[in-house]
């Protein structure tokens, strides 16, 4: 279970969309998480792009949490495609992101 909730991952995703991967609202967004939605955020994303399988989700965390050695908005700023990998990880996992979506 991922414990970031789903509105705050499709904040992420709006601000990619809107402002760009390596905007500044988005860092700043991104920075006010806590750690925990933080390395949550990674793993989605790294499930998203196909670095685990949704299976794999508490591995995925323990890695992110164990190679988190930068920033995680500035990791994640580096990130080609990041919110197309966050709204893929979310729907393996079997959250509906279009729901979400609206809700905001």
């Amino acid at each position: 279970m991922i414990e970031i909730s789903t509105g705050k991952v499709v904040r992420v995703i709006m601000l990619t969309r809107e402002y760009g991967p390596d905007s500044v609202n988005l860092s700043d967004y991104i920075s006010g998480l806590n750690d925990d939605e933080k390395i949550n955020l990674v793993a989605v994303m790294w499930i998203g792009r196909g670095s685990f399988e949704a299976e794999e989700l508490e591995f995925a965390k323990q890695e992110a949490r164990r190679e988190a050695t930068a920033p995680t908005e500035r990791y994640l700023s580096g990130i080609p495609g990041l919110a197309e990998h966050l709204e893929n990880g979310l729907e393996a996992l079997g959250i509906d992101v279009a729901n979400a979506e609206d809700d905001l």
